[in-house]
């Protein structure tokens, strides 16, 4: 094992060489939350492990998702009970034993306008929904409010119309946070982790029938190796399709991308005190507390774009917006919205099935194939349930091995940062003390670091100046920025900006006058030259204004002003 499962993207250089020079059991395409998942699957079970990700760890769908740890609450009404009580079962396994500190308990109102047929109606479904959790659960039951208990807990629902609520609960995740700690809990169990890696063919034993590894590319340098590996899983989500086509096989599905859209909004603009979920015409609407903020989404619509930037549009935003002044008192506006953002969910349809059928009805299941021996791939599910997609595609995987292969254990393997942490979360006011830190900064770590934190704030003793926030008004650390490139791999601006901390969705400026600070940080740390740093610091931007034009905003203002930041920090 490694010490704390430590990325260091300074190390990169040894990485890539034990891909050349080690065989694997299994090599792992994709590095999002599944993919995250099965190297640590596999890893846990005592198999050698490689992991390649294209771009940044979660830099797909699991950085851009609801945010939600959830049974699906929907999916009753369609009767698939299956999926929901796997997903209940993992929600609390996740809330109580395996990631305690990234996974939290969070009360949605469910606002009710039908008093006569609609109370029983959803108030059946809460038991239903309360009762497949079980006896021992980490979240309160369900809740019965009258119109007047319902405006006290959320005084921005209209009173128009509305006849009461019901209060139940879920649990909510920072995605890419989650996925990362995951990502290292594998290479804690001796996993090799490579981002910025592009698997570009799939190499074949003599007879061209096994898969027998992959050959990638570098995308740093250009510069490709073959990694070899008794199994390749893929991975890869939305980009499955195009994996199975690199490798000439016809897999018994196909992906179909369903685009969702999110905004952004101050808490004031929404005065509740707790989450809440909405019907609309096509599905549901959820308003997520997150910090100071609100997220509030989604859409679900086909989508044939770039994968790799799947924008929201001016019509996604409306429509949002549209669905959620339907209830409040106080109508959203353009001007209330902070960020937008966008991501894929690579749902999964059969190669003989309808191609019409609206994405909304397809099942959230997930689908496993061994197309050919040595390649097992899977597509669909849910964030939710994530270990059990893990679980089955590494047992899919390795069941040609001719050996026995122990069973997955990862029901019993907390992620990093969770053992321990009932004892650590009440030394925050002593760990304030010892490093010279507010408790709400320490409280910040541990929500985001857990029994890690302290590694964090050891940054601080050499240079105190790291225990200075990023951003104005927002809890992150620049020591998180160094925290960033030596433990979590982080190799770019936006890895840190997007991914490591949430600037990019949180604040007024997505960031950008962090962006030129950030470069410098990481800079020192990784070599960079004045120009490069320049070059990082510009390459954000630019994100951020091609972001700035959906929110309809000056697109150009904030990035012109971060410009010139860039410039002096050069």
């Amino acid at each position: 094992m490694t010490s704390n499962g430590i990325l260091d993207a300074r190390d990169r250089d040894a990485v890539l060489s034990r891909l050349a020079a080690e065989r694997f059991d299994v090599l792992v395409i994709g590095g999002g939350i599944t993919g995250a998942g099965a190297a640590l699957d596999a890893a846990s079970r005592g198999l050698r492990v490689a992991l390649v990700e294209t771009r940044d760890l979660a830099s797909g769908t699991s950085s851009r998702s609801s945010k939600l740890i959830h049974g699906g609450l929907r999916y009753l009404e369609q009767f698939d009970f299956k999926l929901v009580f796997e997903a209940l079962r993992e929600r609390d396994l996740l809330v109580s034993k395996l990631a305690p500190h990234l996974v939290k308990p969070v009360s949605f109102l469910y606002p009710l306008y039908k008093k006569v047929v609609e109370r029983p109606y959803v108030g059946a479904g809460l038991v239903l929904y309360d009762a497949m959790e079980g006896t021992r659960r980490p979240v309160p039951h369900h809740r019965h409010l009258s119109a007047r208990g319902a405006l006290k807990r959320a005084p921005a629902l209209s009173p128009d119309r509305l006849a009461g609520a019901m209060l139940y609960y879920d649990a909510q995740v920072d995605d890419a946070r989650y996925t990362l700690t995951a990502a290292r809990t594998a290479a804690a169990h001796s996993a090799v982790i490579a981002t910025r890696v592009s698997a570009v063919a799939l190499l074949r034993d003599a007879d061209g029938i096994r898969v027998t590894g992959a050959r990638v590319r570098d995308e740093e340098t250009g510069h490709e190796i073959s990694v070899t590996a008794e199994a390749v899983v893929v991975c890869a989500g939305v980009w499955t399709d195009l994996v199975h086509k690199l490798a000439g096989v016809q897999a018994g599905y196909r992906v179909r991308m369903s685009k969702g859209v999110h905004i952004v909004v101050p808490r004031e603009a929404v005065q509740a005190d707790t989450g809440m979920i909405v019907r609309t015409d096509k599905s549901v609407l959820f308003f997520i507390p997150w910090a100071e903020r609100w997220i509030v989404g989604t859409t679900d619509t086909d989508f044939s774009g770039d994968r790799a930037e799947p924008g929201a549009t001016a019509e996604d935003v409306e429509y949002i917006l549209s669905a959620a002044n339907r209830v409040l008192a106080r109508p959203l506006t353009r001007a209330d919205v902070i960020a937008v953002y966008a991501g894929l969910r690579p749902l999964v349809t059969a190669i003989e099935g309808n191609g019409s059928k609206p994405t909304t009805k397809l099942s959230r299941e997930h689908v496993v194939d061994v197309p050919v021996p040595g390649l097992a791939s899977i597509a669909g599910g849910k964030f939710t349930t994530y270990r059990l997609m893990a679980r089955d595609v590494v047992d899919a995987a390795v069941a040609d091995f001719g050996r026995d292969v122990p069973a997955s254990v990862t029901d019993q393997v907390p992620l990093l940062g969770a053992d321990g942490l009932a004892a650590v979360q009440p030394a925050a006011g002593r760990l304030a003390e010892d490093y010279g830190v507010s408790r709400g900064c320490v409280e910040h770590l541990l929500g985001r670091y857990g029994t890690l934190a302290e590694e964090v704030l050891q940054l601080t003793r050499t240079d105190p100046g790291l225990a200075r926030p990023l951003a104005q008004g927002h809890p992150y650390l620049r020591a998180e920025v160094v925290y960033a490139v030596t433990h979590e791999d982080a190799l770019h601006v936006d890895d840190v900006l997007v991914r490591r901390t949430r600037l990019f969705i949180e604040s007024a400026d997505s960031g950008t006058t962090a962006a030129a600070d950030v470069s410098s940080i990481m800079g020192r740390l990784l070599g960079w030259n004045r120009r490069k740093r320049a070059s990082e610091t510009r390459r954000y931007l630019e994100l951020v204004a091609a972001e700035q034009t959906v929110v309809a905003m000056d697109p150009g203002a904030v990035p012109e002003a971060a410009l010139a930041a860039s410039a002096a920090a050069g």
